[in-house]
Formats: structure tokens, C-alpha cells, sequence
């Protein structure tokens, strides 16, 4: 064999290794493109797009930790025996809660599609509860769902005290149909219908015994509530009014609030119901047929704000709330406050159930509430 064979053979054979290990490469796919979550800022911080579609989500809420003593409104002290020997005695009145908030928002051809729940797991006094609190579709001005009633969302809630309805003014849930209209320039109205819950207090003999009734509708026919607003640099005036399907009976509510500087707000608030066939209802939950509530917050510096409310009813109750609201660090704030009420004409009760007449006497309490909010 000749070198010229030799070089020859040793080339092919060169080449048929190799393309033998051609043949057998591995070839690597491009990767997926990734679909990173996008930030959606239409709707304000917290917002992304729920991957895939174009709506945004948000998901908040709190944890929160309420420990009330004395004698005073439903989050004061509680009454509790001693074991040991049955005598009667005060214990805290405790509370926490867990409160999960979900937003969702998308524009449409119809106006912003919104959507809001708020699930809250409460554990009080060694019991556990779930309560699913708001749960609501809007579009445009239209919303659908569980809600609180019109009539305390629309006009406001009583300031900033933790126990704002020491004379009840509100705050109930409902099912509704609303339609709140946006008129431009600071004004704006509401209608909403709406089905009611709970049990107000009917008078079987003025002046002598109260029983429950019911104030959810008992027919086709809702109860209605309406309100107009004006909102301006300064603040705003609002007013609501509703009827009562069940019992006939109709109140109203009106609002003033007040910027008076860049730390001081105030408000001012009055109602009115009729009582021919009860006395306490879904929408006149104060004693008597008038009420006033009235109070602000003052911004003490960028960590502390000072909240106060004074309340007064036809009844001649009154009642007093003041707290202090300090931020230890941001979403981690603790509310120390103190309450009084000077009881009217009738013992201070649950509206909810029943009542009987009782001396005046002085109440004295309060809470201590600590809220991590997110």
C-alpha cells in the first residue's frame, strides 16, 4: 500500500465518523416565550393583569386585633360569671379578624367593569364566624350584589372612631340593585333598591314593651333609597332618604363635610325618620324621631391623627368617642380610644332585639384596636 492509498482511506474514514455524529446531534428547541405579570396602573397601586385577558386584579386587606373593656356599645366590655363561684364580673370583649379584599377592574365598550368582594374570618370570644361581607359587579354607574345599604355608604360613615354608632345611624348590609349618576362638575346622584336584613324594633304599648320585627322586604316590593351630592375643593353636602316597604315609615339623612385646613376636617350629620308603626328600623336605628352625629380628624403630624365624635338623639341619648390613630410603621397602626354615653329615655340595647325601659345611668369604655393592613 502506497502513502497516496493510505492518505486516501484515512480521509473517507474521517468523514464517515463525523457524519455519523452529525447525524446523531442533539438539537435544542427555542424556549417558550415567558409571560411575565404586567403592572396595571389604570386602576391605582396594586393592580396587574390577570395573565391572558385584560383585566386587572388587586388583592388587600387586614388582620386586625380588638380588645374592649367597660361598659359601653357593643365593642366594649363584656359580661361574663365566674366559674368558681358564679359571682357576675367584667371580662375584655375580643375580636380578631381576618379580612380578605379582592378588586378587579376592565374597560369595556359599557363603561369600567368592576367587581369587589371582602371575606371576613372572625374570631370572637372563642368562637369563629365567616362572614361574606361585600360581594358586588359594577358597570358604569350600575351595581349588583351584597353591599352596605346605600343610605350610610353614599352620604358616609361618622368619622373615624372605631365605635361610631354608639347612637346606631347605619351600617347594614343589603342586597341591591344601585345606579349611581356621575352629572360632572361635583354633582352627583344615586337610586338603589334594595331587600334589607336583620330585625328592627316594633312597639306593641307606647311606652312600655319592644319586640323584634322583621326588616327584610316581605313582598315583592323593595325598600328605595335616593340621594344627591355636591363635592367641591372645600368639601361637600350630600343627603339620602329612604322608605321602609314593610313598615311604611320613611327617614332621611344629611351630610356636611368640611375641609377646614390641610389637617383639619370636620363633619356634621342629622337624621329624621317617622315612627307611626315602629320605632327602630333598618333606616332609623337611632331613639326617637331625630339624631344628630358630629366630629373630625385632626392630623397631628405624619405618624398620629386624633379622631372625635359627639352624638346626640331624640331620646336624649348622648355619647361621646375620641381616639388617637398612630401609625407605628406604614400598614401597622394602633387605635387606643375611650367612650361614654348618658342613656336616654330607654336602656341602652341591641336594637336588633328587644327593649325595655330603664334608668338613666352614665357608661364609661372602650378599645384598643392594633389593624396590619395590606
Amino acid at each position: 500500500m502506497n502513502i497516496k492509498s493510505l492518505l486516501l482511506g484515512s480521509a473517507a474514514a474521517l468523514v464517515a465518523v463525523s457524519g455519523a455524529r452529525a447525524a446523531d446531534a442533539v438539537v435544542v428547541a427555542e424556549p417558550e416565550p415567558a409571560e411575565y405579570v404586567r403592572i396595571c396602573d389604570v386602576y391605582g397601586a396594586g393592580y396587574f393583569y390577570i395573565p391572558g385577558t385584560e383585566t386587572c386584579l388587586r388583592v388587600g386587606g387586614y388582620i386586625r386585633y380588638d380588645a374592649g373593656f367597660g361598659d359601653v356599645g357593643a365593642k366594649g366590655g363584656r359580661n361574663t360569671v365566674d366559674v368558681l363561684n358564679g359571682d357576675d364580673q367584667h371580662s375584655w370583649n375580643k375580636l380578631t379578624r381576618f379580612a380578605l379584599r379582592t378588586y378587579t377592574g376592565q374597560e369595556t365598550e359599557l363603561g369600567t367593569l368592576k367587581t369587589f368582594t371582602e371575606t371576613r374570618f372572625n374570631f370572637k370570644n372563642g368562637g369563629t364566624e365567616v362572614d361574606a361581607h361585600f360581594a358586588w359587579i359594577q358597570l358604569g354607574g350600575l351595581r349588583i350584589g351584597a353591599d352596605e345599604t346605600a343610605y350610610d355608604t353614599f352620604i358616609g360613615y361618622a368619622g373615624n372612631v372605631v365605635n361610631d354608632t354608639l347612637i346606631p345611624y347605619g351600617v347594614k348590609e343589603t342586597n341591591l340593585i344601585s345606579y349611581t349618576f356621575d352629572a360632572g362638575s361635583g354633582f352627583s346622584a344615586l337610586v338603589s333598591l334594595e331587600q334589607g336584613s336583620g330585625k328592627a324594633s316594633r312597639v306593641t304599648r307606647p311606652g312600655d314593651t319592644w319586640v323584634s320585627a322583621d326588616n327584610t322586604i316581605d313582598s315583592y316590593v323593595p325598600h328605595v333609597v335616593g340621594g344627591a351630592k355636591y363635592k367641591g375643593d372645600w368639601g361637600s353636602i350630600t343627603g339620602v332618604v329612604a322608605y321602609n316597604s314593610n313598615f311604611e315609615e320613611w327617614a332621611g339623612k344629611i351630610r356636611l363635610d368640611v375641609k377646614a385646613s390641610s389637617d383639619l376636617s370636620l363633619f356634621v350629620m342629622g337624621g329624621y325618620g317617622s315612627d307611626k308603626h315602629i320605632d327602630r328600623n333598618f333606616y332609623k336605628p337611632w331613639g326617637g324621631n331625630w339624631a344628630v352625629w358630629g366630629g373630625g380628624t385632626y392630623k397631628v403630624n405624619e405618624k398620629a391623627a386624633f379622631n372625635a365624635q359627639v352624638s346626640y338623639d331624640d331620646n336624649k341619648t348622648l355619647a361621646v368617642a375620641a381616639n388617637v390613630a398612630y401609625t407605628i410603621v406604614p400598614g401597622f397602626t394602633i387605635t387606643p380610644e375611650l367612650d361614654f354615653v348618658r342613656e336616654g329615655n330607654w336602656g341602652k340595647a341591641d336594637y336588633l332585639g328587644s327593649w325595655t325601659k330603664a334608668d338613666r345611668k352614665n357608661s364609661w369604655g372602650g378599645i384598643v384596636r392594633f389593624q396590619r393592613s395590606f
